[in-house]
């Protein structure tokens, strides 16, 4: 008999943590899992799943509109907020009953209680102690909010989801893809959206082609789009109206202030003291390539970890981790090359491998590929807006570096393309490649004349 409850504990019932609690057992070991708010974690919760069901409802406003170009005389539509958010409780609550089922069928122990170190091996969770061979943490992370005054009267993204009322005027604070997709959100809902940014342009990281034709795009629509701009204090007025001091003192008067400007891991009550668990200079927590941290039996993976911040991504490291340890010979290391990622605004972005700037900086010699045009759905119904398209080829070995587009659906198209860089593929083939017609993917296969070489 081993002298620990569990072979191993994980804290934490998000993607990461679900798929090593899972794996863990399959392969035969004695696994428990604590988690004491949500199964499912931030991507099912008060993430990826509900913010896509939002993006879907944004969409129809656009929708309604557009069919009237088609034949469609549709009488005048309204939308009804609280209609969405029970629609979306609904599914979470669904959701959330498979991953206990799943964790219950695949033999792990769930304790719906908060665990905290007391040791490298023990585990205070709820009112029991608990101990185990290894423990890992995937807590993810959670919103941070800057201080400043007035900032009790903000929400995050955490919050949105459970809105009683959808206000007439929203502020969005952030330039990642979280203020992106939400200021698009409120948009499709027929709101006056500000989106504030302190920097020059947004989506740091991304294609600067995309970052740009973005820009453009959101202020077609008539989003207040704002740079270089940041909030100094906010105060609520009687009427409960919010007023925005910037800071060169300029006021911008809404009904709801939504901060996304970024996620700190989520570490608070750990006990982390109680072990040899180190942070980095970023504040995640500090680990190796197999996700090991400075403890021998604390392990860590996913957001709380500076990794990218993906729910693939934590998905795959608990995969794994969990073959290295308990079935070795099935082990194969995650692959961080050529991740493909999607910004669900209106209109969808797609990313895959290198941008631009990081493949100047890499040293290649490019060409360019870029492409912009008017879908074809967009022509009858009378919509000016374009998408993009761009294509990031070395010049020396032909081989495609990076994919990128700005357009509807554009993630389910750059997912397709993931494959095609996985295995290699060179601008030749995509030029060998027959189009399916008429599609704005086959663009993708059409582009023969680079826009722009080194």
């Amino acid at each position: 008999m081993s002298e620990f409850d569990f072979d191993l504990f994980v804290i934490g019932a998000g993607s990461g943590g679900v798929r090593a609690s899972r794996m863990a057992a399959g392969f035969g070991a004695r696994v428990g899992v604590a988690e004491d708010l949500y199964l499912g974690g931030t991507c099912v919760n008060v993430g990826c799943v509900p913010k896509k069901l939002f993006a879907y409802s944004a969409h129809f406003s656009e929708d309604l509109e557009d069919a009237k170009g088609y034949g469609w005389n549709i009488p005048d539509s309204t939308f009804d907020w609280p209609t969405l958010v029970a629609n979306k409780n609904q599914e979470i609550a669904r959701l959330n009953g498979i991953y206990r089922n799943m964790l219950k069928a695949s033999g792990v122990t769930v304790l719906d209680d908060r665990a905290r170190f007391i040791d490298s091996h023990t585990l205070q969770v709820g009112e029991q102690k608990v101990t185990a061979e290894r423990i890992l943490i995937a807590t993810g992370g959670w919103p941070h909010i800057p201080d400043f005054p007035g900032n009790e009267h903000v929400i995050s993204s955490n919050e949105v989801f459970h809105l009683k009322t959808l206000p007439k005027r929203t502020l969005v604070v952030g330039g990642g893809y979280i203020a992106i997709e939400f200021a698009s959100i409120f948009h499709g809902m027929q709101r006056e959206v500000s989106l504030l940014y302190r920097g020059d342009l947004f989506l740091r990281g991304f294609d600067t082609s995309l970052r740009e034709h973005m820009a453009a795009t959101i202020r077609q629509k008539g989003i207040d789009l704002r740079f270089n701009a940041d909030v100094k204090k906010i105060d609520r007025q009687a009427d409960g109206s919010l007023h925005v001091t910037l800071q060169d003192d300029s006021v911008l008067e809404t009904d709801l202030v939504l901060y996304a400007t970024g996620r700190k891991p989520n570490l608070k009550g750990l006990g982390l003291e109680n072990t040899q668990v180190t942070l980095d200079d970023k504040g995640f927590i500090a680990v190796n390539q197999d996700y090991e941290t400075q403890d021998p039996s604390v392990y860590a993976i996913g957001d709380v970890t500076d990794t990218l911040k993906l729910t693939p991504v934590a998905l795959a490291e608990g995969m794994a981790l969990a073959r290295r340890l308990y079935k070795p010979e099935q082990y194969v290391p995650v692959d961080y090359r050529d991740i493909p990622t999607a910004v669900f605004c209106i209109p969808n972005i797609g990313t895959l491998g290198l941008t631009e700037e990081q493949a100047r900086e890499e040293g290649y010699t490019l060409s360019i590929f870029e492409s912009r045009f008017r879908p074809m759905r967009n022509t009858v119904a009378g919509r000016g807006e374009e998408s993009l398209m761009k294509m990031i080829v070395d010049k020396n070995t032909d081989r495609v570096l990076g994919v990128h587009m700005i357009g509807p659906e554009a993630g389910e198209i750059i997912q397709g393309m993931a494959v095609a860089l996985k295995a290699g593929a060179t601008k030749a083939m995509f030029d060998a490649t027959l189009g399916i017609h008429p599609t704005a993917a086959e663009e993708f296969v059409t582009m023969r004349t680079p826009t722009r070489t080194d």
